[in-house]
């Protein structure tokens, strides 16, 4: 595994956002890990994060495109982190974007926070995670509502939580049929269990043979065919 993904693994526990224990996730699922980017709450931390974003996405995607959205709450600052280290780990100006959970009907009105979205826009879409592919169906008519003829060219999440949307194939797989993008992660838990499985970091094991176990028995009831 290349040492950055070792290193982004390392900052998600040190941050409290990888935890370990008995969660439910948004789409109802029973869930032995979490994923919380909303636990980044220093400028350290969304420094460092945004760059990991801005390296994952120049990597799998480029940095031609026009826009970066991160859906609201927890996509807000994120947005905002990726379009700032884009421009200084690649010196790409591109814009942000963000949604209102609400309407504004006055003043700065409308749904969209930050840059507006224009027809002939290319749009990079960033999430903390995806596991069912319900927040891309929330998100993708207020993109398309604001811009009808943007193209949303990709997504990219921190975890790839490699497991199954609405059906058996895995989410990643249905949102890039359904939408017709590619969806891309800086590490898949398969890299975080091998990373963690068994190994002290910080005078700790996240990962101990219960753990696994846990996570394997998850696996098989919600993982990708």
């Amino acid at each position: 595994m290349e040492r950055y993904k070792e290193e982004f693994i390392e900052f998600m526990v040190d941050s409290q956002v990888l935890r370990f224990g008995e969660f439910i996730t948004k789409s109802g699922r029973k869930s032995p890990f979490f994923i919380n980017t909303g636990f980044y709450n220093t400028g350290e931390q969304l420094l460092r994060l945004g760059k990991y974003y801005a390296n994952a996405i120049a990597t799998e995607f480029g940095t031609d495109f026009d826009i970066v959205f991160g859906p609201a709450y927890k996509g807000i600052p994120l947005a905002t982190a990726v379009s700032m280290a884009l421009f200084s780990e690649y010196g790409a100006t591109v814009r942000y974007s963000s949604n209102r959970k609400e309407v504004k009907d006055h003043g700065d009105v409308g749904i969209l926070l930050g840059s507006p979205i224009k027809d002939g826009d290319r749009v990079m879409m960033v999430e903390d995670v995806t596991t069912s592919g319900k927040s891309i169906a929330e998100t993708m008519p207020i993109i398309k509502g604001a811009a009808p003829d943007c193209k949303v060219c990709g997504l990219m999440v921190s975890v790839n939580r490699q497991e199954r949307g609405t059906g058996e194939k895995s989410s990643f797989d249905e949102i890039e049929e359904k939408y017709g993008m590619k969806v891309r992660a800086i590490v898949t838990m398969d890299e975080v269990v091998e990373h963690l499985y068994n190994k002290p970091y910080n005078g700790k094991v996240y990962i101990d043979d219960n753990m696994k176990k846990a996570i394997d028995e998850y696996y098989a009831q919600y993982g990708a065919k």
